[in-house]
């Protein structure tokens, strides 16, 4: 297991003038885009349609209203959509902070993990791009050896640095700290991502950018 709940201490990269990486972009970063811009969508249009009832309220199939739609994301909203696509987000992230492509499929699981402690709060285009940038910055300070600080993070982003920070905090509150995930989790999602491909009929298979036997042993302004 990762560390169970406190950070690992390892050595923060100060924010040099932002360069961007010419390594080829992971195939990871193309897999999640997929399945997280379908869940956008879908749950834009419901929450499109939630707008459009009494009060904005939940509906059961039997027409009875079952509850407000959640809160607990309600800190990640920007007041608009950004203009930048998820894709081309995540590649940014990738480029210009140099993380390993696990740390995305870490980003990955919290969102997941996200959604199952509150799932009337939904993952939305008003704060996906928030929500992974948190969400990788995170997993870079669980994984990498070596990252770059909340002000640089911030600066690629497109957040201010004091925004960053409160959004890190809200989400570790939001995830009880649970920042942990063994080697068999990581590998239960690199595997659900990869059929998630397959069902489209793209066979493409995630990065291990950390084995799992590495993984066990760690212990210890968008608007």
């Amino acid at each position: 297991m990762l560390a169970t709940g406190d950070y690992p201490t390892h050595p923060i990269r100060q924010p040099d003038p932002i360069q961007a990486d010419t390594t080829p972009t992971p195939r990871v970063l193309t897999i999640i885009s997929s399945v997280l811009e379908k869940l956008v969508a879908r749950n834009d249009k419901l929450v499109e349609v939630l707008t459009e009832q009494p009060d904005g309220l939940n509906l059961d199939r039997n027409g009875t209203i079952s509850a407000p739609l959640g809160k607990s994301l309600n800190v990640f909203h920007g007041v608009r959509a950004p203009n930048i696509s998820i894709p081309n987000y995540l590649e940014r992230i990738y480029k210009y902070t140099n993380c390993s492509p696990s740390c995305f499929v870490l980003g990955y699981v919290y969102i997941d993990r996200l959604a199952h402690k509150h799932p009337d709060s939904l993952l939305v285009s008003l704060n996906v791009h928030r929500l992974l940038v948190t969400c990788v910055m995170v997993a870079s300070k669980v994984l990498d050896d070596v990252h770059y600080n909340n002000a640089f993070y911030a600066r690629v982003g497109g957040v201010s640095n004091a925004e960053l920070n409160r959004l890190e905090l809200e989400l570790l509150f939001l995830l009880d700290f649970g920042v942990a995930v063994s080697s068999q989790v990581f590998e239960t999602y690199c595997f659900h991502l990869e059929q998630e491909m397959l069902i489209n009929g793209v066979d493409q298979k995630v990065e291990r950018g950390i084995s799992p036997v590495a993984v066990d042993e760690i212990v210890t302004d968008i608007g």
